[in-house]
């Protein structure tokens, strides 16, 4: 009797010992195999790989069999080895293996990204103070009405919080920013630009009788102090407040408050006196170095030039000059971070208005 074959399969095998056998049976080839494979004997066939195994890897058996030989369609066989498209992992019955929990594509982040931490809420409300749209009106931001709808508006921060309700009320010394710059709500702090003239000293008042700050502002009630120096030979703009604070900030190297300053110095100016400067020169207390340099005017043997640096070391406009060959015939100091000396006349001083002290603040980190 000829062997029965399964699914199209050609040429007999064996079973365990007598014609080729489909899953265990008698005569017939493992399902759809090519070319004579056994059941649970060795070298079994795949469909359409000679020596193969059932559908999936070459090689393999019928249920349990030895593997060996090409791959088929790409599974393993009941049992057998893993092979076929791609190396996918399959199941014992040939069919892909679905991907678990477990698995992660190489595109996909292995850990949940993490979540930025909320700051931490400070209840800035201070029951006994005043209400925000009133200090702010009060410190000139705008009418009431206009402080109101930049609070809803969440404009408006007290100590680093932002603050939208219209119930709040804070103390005068409280930290306050409107659009990011600070607001100062206590009155008792006073900001002003003052003019020094040529040959007043910088101080408030002189052992030796020498004409000095304190002869132009000592009638006011506030004790005002200078922010940093100009030596008797230089005239231009000084700070004066008493806002002690910010009045340390402006001098610290650290924040590098910019100060220009324009000086007429013995001339002609050769071109590479910019680039000198700017890359800076050995001092005797170290080296020192201009932010910017540019010639405003000349004129035969003078000139002006215009200085911007941050250094606060003593006499260092003129030390740089001098260093270059172009000592300073006159030199003035037009400008402190924002604020400008403008048509303050020598001798004079005016205060300073809301956006330049938030100006103030800002160029000194506050």
């Amino acid at each position: 009797m000829t062997p029965p074959q399964s699914r199209g399969g050609s040429g007999g095998g064996q079973g365990r010992g007598s014609g080729g056998a489909g899953r265990g049976g008698a005569g017939g080839a493992g399902r759809g195999g090519a070319g004579g494979g056994q059941g649970r004997g060795t070298g079994g066939s795949g469909r359409g790989a000679a020596g193969g195994s059932g559908r999936g890897a070459g090689g393999g058996s019928g249920r349990g069999g030895a593997s060996g030989g090409a791959a088929g369609r790409g599974g393993a066989s009941r049992g057998g080895a893993p092979a076929g498209r791609g190396g996918r992992p399959t199941t014992g019955r040939g069919r892909p293996q679905r991907a678990g929990s477990g698995t992660t594509k190489p595109s996909q982040p292995t850990r949940l990204p993490q979540r930025p931490q909320a700051t931490p809420q400070v209840d800035v409300h201070d029951p006994e103070g005043v209400r925000l749209q009133k200090l702010l009106a009060a410190a000139g931001v705008g009418s009431r009405r206009v402080c109101e709808n930049l609070i809803t508006q969440g404009r408006v921060e007290v100590d680093g919080q932002v603050v939208t309700e219209l119930g709040v009320r804070i103390r005068a010394d409280q930290v306050v920013h409107v659009d990011g710059v600070r607001v100062q709500l206590d009155e008792s702090r006073v900001y002003f630009a003052f003019n020094k003239p040529l040959g007043v000293v910088t101080t408030m008042s002189d052992e030796l009788g020498r004409l000095n700050i304190g002869d132009y502002v000592g009638n006011r009630e506030q004790r005002l102090f200078h922010v940093g120096r100009l030596d008797a030979d230089t005239e231009g703009l000084l700070i004066l407040t008493n806002d002690g604070d910010l009045a340390h900030r402006l001098q610290h190297p650290r924040y590098g408050v910019a100060k220009k300053y324009l000086a007429q110095i013995a001339g002609p100016v050769p071109r590479d006196m910019g680039k000198q400067l700017r890359e800076g020169v050995e001092l005797d207390d170290g080296p020192a170095s201009v932010d910017s340099f540019k010639v405003v005017d000349s004129m035969p043997g003078k000139a002006l030039v215009e200085i911007v640096l941050h250094e606060g070391r003593k006499h260092i406009v003129r030390r740089l000059l001098d260093a270059v060959g172009h000592p300073v015939l006159t030199l003035v100091r037009t400008e402190v971070g924002p604020i400008r000396l403008g048509d303050t006349k020598p001798g004079k001083m005016r205060p300073l208005n809301k956006e330049e002290v938030g100006q103030l603040y800002s160029a000194a980190g506050l």
